[in-house]
Parts: structure tokens; sequence; C-alpha cells
């Protein structure tokens, strides 16, 4: 597939090669948080000012979980509850926490008018596959549970991530699918990884390996993954599930120079031919993770602004 990015995709690839920065693969995994973490915080827009953002601590499998509650200025209320979104925050399950993708879950939280509830899972390789797993299934149902507690309605309930968060909604989706419990009313993934058979063709292509490499992907994958036999698990690669039906409504957002776009594509298709529905919105000149950088990248505010929409529209 030929790729071209946009013109300030391009200039944003070409400032990130001036600067020189050690690729995150070459790193230790503390010494990566930190400089994902720093370019995070270089790229993001300025934060949206909420009505309210609260920390707490909620139970998790091995002990609590961090997690951010943002609350809109404008919020669609009907009998004193609002429609949520639990997200998963990206970072390949080794980087990334509440603050790396603050700024994107303010902006869903504005453009959805609806509460986020944004989820730090525990990371790798200090806690390997499927501990990232068990925290999102614990956080997500933790939610459901005490939604009214929350201000949020049960019934508009959705869950989202990005990048290695869009892996957990996706799994937290096909597990609340198969348990009856919690129903979600829809969910985003965003530039989702799917399947660690890394076999489509994305994850070859020269035009794909932008900042998000080949080998940061494997990287990751290694962190992750504690024995081979895992990436057929389908808690790391919901794309190996037979049967997608019944799950809920999907968004998903695909970028063309992205490692990971034939298999969000494919996922999308997927759910597609199982009766779900979808909207599938591709980004043909973006590069994985572009939905962070909205300082530098217009194309993020487009994206989430049509996120918000369609949580509004769904809810």
């Amino acid at each position: 597939m030929t790729v071209k990015l946009d013109p300030d995709a391009e200039a944003v690839y070409r400032a990130f090669q001036l600067a020189a920065r050690p690729p995150l693969d070459t790193l230790t995994p503390e010494h990566a948080r930190q400089l994902y973490r720093q370019s995070a915080a270089e790229a993001c827009p300025d934060s949206l000012e909420m009505a309210s953002v609260n920390d707490c601590m909620i139970p998790g499998p091995a002990g609590d979980l961090e997690t951010r509650i943002y609350t809109p200025k404008k919020l669609r209320q009907q009998d004193g509850l609002a429609p949520g979104l639990v997200f998963f925050h990206g970072g390949g399950w080794v980087a990334g926490d509440l603050d790396s993708h603050d700024a994107v879950c303010r902006c869903i939280a504005d453009s959805g008018e609806l509460i986020v509830v944004a989820v730090h899972y525990r990371l790798a390789p200090e806690h390997k596959f499927p501990a990232a797993v068990e925290d999102a299934i614990a956080a997500a149902k933790w939610v459901s549970f005490n939604a009214h507690v929350l201000k949020i309605d049960p019934a508009k309930l959705f869950v989202g991530g990005d990048s290695a968060g869009g892996n957990l909604a996706a799994v937290v989706s096909i597990e609340a699918r198969d348990r009856a419990d919690p129903m979600f009313a829809g969910q985003v993934l965003i530039c989702p990884a799917t399947d660690f058979a890394l076999t489509q063709p994305s994850h070859s292509e020269a035009e794909t390996s932008v900042l998000t490499t080949h080998s940061l992907i494997r990287w990751f994958r290694d962190h992750y993954l504690s024995a081979d036999h895992d990436a057929h698990d389908w808690r790391a690669s919901p794309a190996q599930v037979d049967d997608l039906a019944g799950l809920p409504p999907t968004y998903i957002v695909t970028a063309g120079a992205d490692p990971l776009r034939d298999e969000g594509q494919d996922y999308a298709k997927r759910l597609e031919q199982a009766g779900v529905a979808v909207v599938h919105r591709s980004f043909p000149g973006q590069f994985h993770g572009f939905v962070t950088m909205g300082k530098l990248l217009p194309q993020a505010n487009v994206a989430i602004a049509e996120i918000g929409d369609w949580l509004k529209r769904m809810s």
C-alpha cells in the first residue's frame, strides 16, 4: 500500500528525527517511560478546563488502580446521570500513564459531553500479560457496578482506548459479551493492537515504520508477553476470537502509516461481517499515536471531535 504522510505529519516526523532522540526500543523500560512521557507532553494540546478532575484509587486484582475522572463543563444528563467512557491509555503495555493521555481524555470528555474514567493498569515487564488485561476487566466492572455513585448511566457506559489501550478495550468488550456483565453501549478503538501474530502487510512496509517502528512493536511485544504461545491467547490478540457477533457498536480509528493499520482495518471488517454496527475512520496520511498530538497535528483534533460526535449519537 502506498502511504504518503500529510504535510503536518511529515513535519512532525522530521522534527523528531532532527531531535535525534534514542529510539524507545534501545532504552530500558524506565527510561522509555520517561521519554514517552516527555514526548507526549510536548505534542499534546493545551489542557481543556473541566468542571472537575478527580484522581482516585479503585480496587484491582493485585492492589489498587490509579484512575482519573473527568467531568466536562457541558454534560448531557438525564435524571442526574450522564453517559460515561472507561478509557485505557496507550504506550505498548510498557509506557504511558494517566498523564500521557490526560489531554486526550479531557478532549473526549468535552467533545462527547460525557464523564471519562481513565485507568492506569499495571505495566510490563514488571507485570507481564495478563496483568494489564486483569486490571482493565476489573476496572471496567467496578465503574459499571458503581455507575450511579459516579453519576454515570450504566446503560450509556462505553469502553475505549488508544493503541495498547485499544487492545485492552477490545478484550474487555469480548469478556463482557461472554459474561453479559457488564453490557457496554459501545467501544472506541483508536489505532488498536488486535493480533500479536504481526503478519499483516503493514508490519513489514517501510512506509509504516514511522516513530512507532516495526522493531518497537516487537520490543513492546517481547516485554509484554511471557511466552510465544501468549500471542495466540485471545486476551492478547482479540482478533483471534472466532466469533465477534454480539459485540457492542464500534468506532475504530486507523492511520495509514501505522504498523497496526491492517489489523485494525481487518478487525473492523470482521466486526461488520459479524453484524456489529461499525464506523471505521481512516486517516491515511497520519502515523501511529497521532491522536495524542493535537498541538502539532490538526487531524488529531478532527479525530477526537468525530469520536465525541459518535459518542453523543450513540448515547
